[in-house]
Order: C-alpha cells, then sequence, then structure tokens
C-alpha cells in the first residue's frame, strides 16, 4: 500500500478511534504532508534512520522569508507526528523504521506570561459601559479569568449550558473531554447583566450586536452573507474574542501582550499563589498531565521565595538572637 494511503487511514484512526479533535487531525495531516513532501518516499519501508536524521538536519536549518530558522517545539512537534505515525504503522503490522528509534529533543521550557491582579482589576474596569457591546465584553473578561477557560472553549458555550444559581458550568476541552469549571459571584453578576439585554434567539452564550447588524443590512440595503441553516449565525469566532482582550489591554494602558490565553495564566497562576495545590489547579485548567500544569511552578518561584523569607529566615533570625 502506498505511503499517502497508510497516512490517510492513520488520520482516520485518530479521528475514530483516538477521537482527536478536527484541529488535531488537521494539524497532523499538514505536518505529515510536509515529511512526505520532503522525503519523496512511496513506500513506508523507505523510513529509515538516516531518512529521520536528515529530516531533523532539515527542520533545524530550516528559515522562513524572514530568515527565521524553526523554534525547537515545532521541531519536535513534527517528529512526535511521524513517532505516532510509524507507531501505528507498526499496529497494522506495516514493515517501517521503529517508533522508538526516533527521539524527540528537549523542549526549553515555556515562558508563561501572566498579569498582577492590579493589572486584571484595569482590564476589567475598562470594559465599562451600559450598551450590548460593553456589557457583553465584560462578562467575556470576568468569565474567561474566573474559569481559566481556553478561548475555544469560551465560543463553544451555549447559553442553556449556564446555570449560574450553582455558579458553574460544563465545557468541552481538548480530546472533547468535558470538566466543570466554576463561576465567581462578579462574572456572574456580568452575565446576568448581559444576558437581559440580549434580543436575539442565538443560542451562543457570546454573539455579535444582532441589532446592530440589522440597522447596517437596512441602512446599506444589502443581506450581510449569512447561512440561514446555521444556528450559531451570531457566535462570536476565536479570533474576535483575541481582538476583544487587546483591546482592553490596551485601553488599560497594560503594556504586556495580552491574549485571552493571558487571562488563563493569570487564573492559575493566581490560584497557586493563593495556596491551592497543583492537582487541583490541573483539574480547573483540563490539562491531562501535571507535567503540563507544573510549568506554573516556575512563575510561582518568587512566591516561594517569600515563604521562605518568612519562616524559615525567620527561625535563622531568632536562633542568632537566643
Amino acid at each position: 500500500m502506498e505511503i499517502k494511503e497508510l497516512k490517510n487511514q492513520f488520520l482516520e484512526y485518530l479521528e475514530l478511534e483516538k477521537n482527536r479533535s478536527p484541529r488535531t487531525v488537521e494539524n497532523y495531516d499538514r505536518h505529515l504532508e510536509k515529511f512526505l513532501a520532503w522525503a519523496h518516499i512511496s513506500s513506508a519501508s523507505q523510513i529509515d534512520s538516516e531518512l529521520i536524521r536528515n529530516f531533523r538536519l532539515h527542520l533545524n536549518r530550516f528559515q522562513d522569508k524572514k530568515g527565521q530558522n524553526l523554534k525547537r517545539i515545532t521541531q519536535n512537534y513534527y517528529m512526535i507526528v511521524v513517532r505516532n505515525f510509524l507507531r501505528y504503522l507498526s499496529r497494522c503490522d506495516v514493515v517501517t523504521l521503529p517508533a522508538e528509534k526516533i527521539e524527540v529533543g528537549k523542549t526549553p521550557e515555556r515562558e508563561v506570561e501572566f498579569l498582577e491582579n492590579n493589572e486584571v482589576e484595569r482590564i476589567l474596569e475598562a470594559a465599562t459601559g451600559a450598551g450590548f457591546k460593553a456589557l457583553r465584553d465584560r462578562a467575556i473578561l470576568e468569565l474567561l479569568f474566573s474559569a481559566g477557560l481556553r478561548v475555544s472553549e469560551l465560543t463553544n458555550i451555549d447559553r442553556e449550558k449556564l446555570n449560574l444559581k450553582r455558579g458553574e458550568l460544563s465545557v468541552r476541552g481538548k480530546g472533547n473531554k468535558i470538566r466543570v469549571v466554576f463561576i465567581s459571584d462578579t462574572a456572574a453578576a456580568s452575565l446576568i447583566k448581559y444576558l437581559a439585554v440580549r434580543t436575539d434567539v442565538d443560542p451562543a452564550l457570546f454573539v455579535r450586536d444582532d441589532n446592530k447588524l440589522k440597522k447596517f443590512e437596512s441602512k446599506n440595503k444589502i443581506i450581510l452573507d449569512k447561512k440561514k441553516d446555521d444556528k450559531n449565525d451570531l457566535r462570536l469566532t476565536p479570533r474576535s474574542v483575541q481582538r476583544i482582550v487587546k483591546y482592553y489591554a490596551l485601553k488599560a494602558g497594560i503594556v504586556k501582550n495580552v491574549h485571552p490565553h493571558t487571562l488563563r495564566h493569570s487564573f492559575a497562576t493566581d490560584l497557586l499563589m493563593n495556596g491551592a495545590d497543583i492537582r487541583s489547579v490541573q483539574e480547573m485548567l483540563g490539562h491531562s498531565s501535571i507535567t503540563t500544569t507544573q510549568i506554573y511552578t516556575h512563575i510561582t518561584n518568587p512566591h516561594l521565595k517569600e515563604v521562605h523569607q518568612a519562616f524559615h529566615a525567620r527561625r535563622r533570625k531568632s536562633a542568632k538572637i537566643d
């Protein structure tokens, strides 16, 4: 069987058997396609250690149009994709290089940027007003920080899933895993105010301003290109939420590069600095591995230093006095 047909079967396996998200399958497809286009092979038996070594050299030396090299994490992702493909081929008894022969280089520790509490408050306060947009945007910002949501999780929420009385919400995260997230009192209050001005019947929790769209259509005597059978006509996209977050960060005078994930980082950091255990934070963030959550322990090191100085250093000082 030709290598491209095996690749297609592998992608179907990821979708059906491994229940990977469409985005993950798309990423695997794109990376494998680039590997196969570079390799110029037609059979899985042509994949050997020398081919993999040369591919790694190619990735390491590759430069884009701006002359920039691929980040180490991107290079590693290519190798992870190829390794998983080989692992699948082995399951299907296809003769090829054993997956164990591929080593993935050590990835540099991620730099995580988060906001201080006063910066979060400044961004929230920047979204003030009684209009639809201001109320919606304040609710978005409050919920992102209150629940530590990924932007895709936020935009996929439907109104009927909200339970403001219980202060909780079920979201579908990576790998289609469902978890419960919690809504703070301030976030709940913002959501109530926002929902009170909704006049549309769209099921999405966060939507574009329907009245403004209708006025625009009427004034310009046009009908915007919207699918009438699509129940999500008005739903905000992740890109729209990114623009909203960046707008209020700039309005609040925050010089950091703020995006929705920055609020997620801030949520996790705030929990850890206030005494939450890392396993609880892992569950609230929806991380499948504790290793992913551990990136925040580096951020909280200054907090640990304060604890050390407050308790251990005080003990040493006391001993000298005695």
